[in-house]
Formats: structure tokens, sequence, C-alpha cells
């Protein structure tokens, strides 16, 4: 019974949560230790707990002289390194031709295949229009939560990798990361466009070799920024925006990133337009309730089924 609003806010700072200060618009501020367990729960609901490792890298798909093994196994070729020799299976082949005179040649020999490893730069892309709360659905809660999942599994899993962060809507803008737990959907339409082309324009910055987009959504384009106006049409497809989307994807493809759209929604016409963009880009796609979009989203960032170009 003694314990009330005042007391509650005490014992948040006492525990180090909030700060002391509110801030100009009188919200009570979260410290760097409240964002850290905040990501850390958010990384565990969504995905699991996950040990930390201190090599921040992904597996690519050709195998050579890399560095993580695999169970595969392939012939020797001159220049494999002899710590790569699959000694029981090599002295196993040698055996075949029988026991009494064993001696081991160099076609007995087996090579224990590894993947490549490479860093990765991400921007994850958040619609904030409206229809992210349209209709009694809440997808911008599970958007918000994946990103700080994402954060999380990155800073502790995948040190070497880069995560930026834009909320796109009538117009597109980069949020800090610290910043995520308070993006707001707006009474905005979805431009797309300017999405891709600020991620683009990001990700080319960036010195890592595999660049890539992860783009949440849950609707079509429907606003494209023209002559510094923004131009929209929420009305079906209009072929306008829907073109000039279409060609910030293939720009896009172009500078070498790739897309990876996670879209909320099924409807036909939508699902159409998203293969077109995939295809445009050599990209993917997934359609996912907001429930799963963490699970879908944690599954292609760790396989990373891009082919990279050394």
């Amino acid at each position: 019974p003694d314990y009330g609003r005042k007391e509650f806010e005490a014992d948040l700072r006492k525990h180090g949560i909030v700060g002391d200060k509110p801030t100009k618009g009188g919200k009570t501020p979260l410290t760097g230790k409240a964002e850290k367990l905040i990501r850390e729960r958010a990384l565990e609901q969504v995905f699991g707990k996950l040990k930390k490792t201190e090599r921040g890298t992904h597996a690519l798909r050709r195998t050579g002289q890399g560095d993580e093994a695999t169970s595969d196994r392939r012939t020797y070729r001159f220049g494999d390194r002899i710590e790569q020799v699959a000694m029981s299976d090599s002295i196993r082949n040698a055996q075949q031709r029988g026991i009494d005179d064993l001696q081991l040649s160099e076609g007995d020999l087996e090579v224990i295949e590894s993947e490549h490893q490479s860093a990765c730069a991400t921007v994850l892309m958040i619609d904030i229009s409206h229809s992210m709360i349209l209709y009694g659905e809440d997808r911008i809660t599970p958007a918000k939560q994946v990103a700080l999942a994402l954060v999380e599994l990155i800073l502790t899993r995948f040190p070497k990798d880069t995560l930026r962060v834009v909320a796109f809507g009538d117009e597109a803008r980069e949020i800090a990361i610290r910043d995520i737990p308070y993006l707001q959907v707006g009474p905005f339409h979805t431009n797309t466009k300017a999405g891709l082309e600020l991620a683009q324009g990001m990700l080319e910055g960036s010195r890592q070799a595999n660049r890539q987009i992860f783009m949440v959504t849950d609707g079509k384009p429907t606003a494209i920024t023209v002559n510094g106006e923004v131009y929209r049409n929420p009305s079906g497809f209009d072929p306008m925006i829907v073109n000039q989307t279409l060609e910030a994807a293939s720009a896009c493809r172009r500078a070498g990133i790739t897309i990876t759209t996670f879209m909320l929604a099924t409807d036909p016409s939508l699902q159409e337009f998203v293969d077109e963009l995939s295809r445009i880009n050599k990209g993917k796609a997934y359609f996912a309730s907001a429930e799963r979009l963490g699970e879908f989203l944690f599954a292609d960032y760790i396989r990373n089924k891009r082919r990279t170009v050394f």
C-alpha cells in the first residue's frame, strides 16, 4: 500500500535504469544500462539465448581455404594446407586396397572443406506508415523488438558487422540505435523509394564487401519524392510510384546491395509487387506474420545466402 509511482521511480533510479533529469519533452530518459537490458531481453525473446563469440563473421556459400570447418570432404588439391587433411578418412581410403602393404598415396587424401567468413554491413528499413497499426494490428512493436534484438546479436556475436536503421513513411530518415524503442507510427504513406535510396547511400560508404538491406513493411509503395515534394497516391498501384521504386531496387543491385523484404501482409497484388522487386534486385522475400518476423529475419541473417566476390 505504501509503494506507488514515486517509490517505483526511485527504485529505477537506484538501479540505474532511468536518469535523474527529464528530457526537454518532459520524459524520463533511459540509461545505457536500461537500453542494453531491453536489447538483451529482446534477443532472448526473439532468437533465444546466444553465446558471445569473438569473431564477427558469416559463412558464405562458397568453400575453399576458409575459416570455419564443415562436415564436407573433397579430394586433395595441390596447395591445400596439411592441417586440412582428414587423416582418418585418408587412411581408410588406403586400407580399402588392403592392409598387408599399407601405403598412403596422394589419391587417398581427403581434405576437410571450410567456409570463408565475411563481415557484413546491414541497413534495417522499418515501415512507419499508418498501416503498421491499422485495423487493430500492431506490427510496429514486433518490428522494433526485432531491430533491438538484431542490434544485440551483432554487438555480441558479430562485432565486425555494422547495423544502421532507417525509418520510412512519407520520407526516410536514419534513426539512432538508442531511439529504436521510441519509434512511432505516424499518419504517413509508404515512400519505399526514399528508404531504399537512403539505405543505398549509407551502404555505399561502408568498407564491408557484403552489403545488404533488410526491409520490414506491410504495404505497397504509395509515395515518392518528386522535385523535393512528396507525391502520394494510396489508391491501388500507381505506375509512376511503382516504377520508380523498382528502379531504386535495380540501382541497389547495380551497387552490389541485396534487398531482403519481410512482408507482413499476404495480399496477392502485394506478393506480385514484392516478387518483382526481388527479381529485379536478385534479392529475397519472406511473407510472415508479425509474430514470426524475428524467426525469419534471424535465420536469413545467420545463413547469409549471398554470393560474395572477393
